[in-house]
């Protein structure tokens, strides 16, 4: 029901990647070698970056599908993330000492 003089303009979703006031450094950077979600942990190899496996880089801030062909896309460089948003080949857990040395740290302080 819409009441009169305003417009329904749907729904919204609760993004719960982020976990924190840390300083979020983002940039632009090519993404290769799939189709990756946000909040995605990210590698990176010939200036180029991936799914993490075992060294993490960054953290995704937007959906892109590079399966095709590389794409360009936003990465956060350091900030405060929610451990239930993050995605990795490996479990998520299992990163946080590295990516705390990188000034990404991650939290469990949000349901996904």
């Amino acid at each position: 029901m819409t009441v009169q003089g305003f417009k329904d303009l749907g729904t919204s979703t609760v993004d719960n990647l982020l976990a924190g006031e840390f300083p979020r450094v983002g940039i632009l950077a090519t993404i290769t070698g799939g189709s990756y979600e946000k909040g995605t942990v990210l590698s990176k190899s010939d200036g180029k970056y991936t799914i993490c496996s075992t060294e993490p880089e960054a953290i995704l801030a937007e959906t892109v599908d590079a399966s095709a062909e590389d794409k360009q896309a936003v990465i956060y460089l350091t900030g405060e993330f929610n451990l239930s948003a993050l995605k990795a080949s490996v479990d998520v857990a299992t990163l946080t000492d590295k990516l705390r040395n990188k000034s990404i740290f991650v939290k469990s302080n949000q349901g996904a």
